[in-house]
């Protein structure tokens, strides 16, 4: 054991350090669950937009084709050339003083403009319809899975915390103060010992 101050102030502050570490531990476990439960709603949502992402990656298959038979190569490439500038902004969200990442699409991913439908073969406008909802999912389920990794590791932070202060920090003063109010005690009866003992010397 380290070395250590046998003194009611060092019992008394010794106390208070348990009774201060027990609260954080609290908040942190509160913490862990909020996090926990964070995961696992979008571990769900993430599932779910995977196996609609399976049916809306053949949906856009079939509309290209369907667009490649009716209007022709030429007029996707064109298209799709006009089209090129993809751009996502990143922002951030907080859970629990946890930032997690939430990427917004810019408007020419997933919105079609109005004239799109005027100057662009129908064909090749649904088809450019069904691959921007494509492409607006795939990033949102690039992001959600990188909010879940950030969930994770920060889980794992949070588990070995609470159980350094759980089952080593604790135990350790627990310990300490047992020792401490041993050692008073022992104290106390040497001095009760040496009163009697005077006592007797001058009696």
């Amino acid at each position: 054991m380290e070395t250590v101050k046998v003194t009611r102030r060092e019992l008394i502050d010794t106390k208070r350090r348990i009774s201060t570490a027990k609260r954080g531990l609290q908040l942190l476990k509160m913490k862990r669950s909020s996090l926990i439960l964070e995961f696992f709603e979008l571990a769900k949502q993430v599932q779910s937009m995977k196996m609609d992402l399976k049916g809306l990656m053949k949906k856009s298959r079939e509309g290209i084709e369907i667009a490649d038979a009716l209007s022709g190569r030429i007029t996707i490439m064109r298209v799709a050339q006009e089209q090129s500038e993809k751009t996502a902004v990143l922002k951030a969200r907080n859970v629990m003083g946890l930032v997690i990442p939430n990427i917004s699409m810019n408007k020419n991913i997933d919105i079609l403009s109005e004239n799109d439908s005027l100057t662009i073969p129908t064909p090749v406008y649904d088809a450019k319809r069904l691959y921007s909802q494509f492409l607006s999912m795939l990033i949102e389920i690039a992001e959600k899975e990188t909010a879940m990794r950030k969930l994770l590791n920060e889980i794992y932070k949070l588990n070995r915390r609470t159980n350094s202060i759980e089952n080593i920090i604790i135990p350790r003063w627990l310990a300490k103060i047992e020792y401490i109010k041993q050692s008073l005690d022992d104290m106390e009866r040497d001095r009760l010992v040496s009163i009697k003992f005077i006592k007797k010397l001058h009696g």
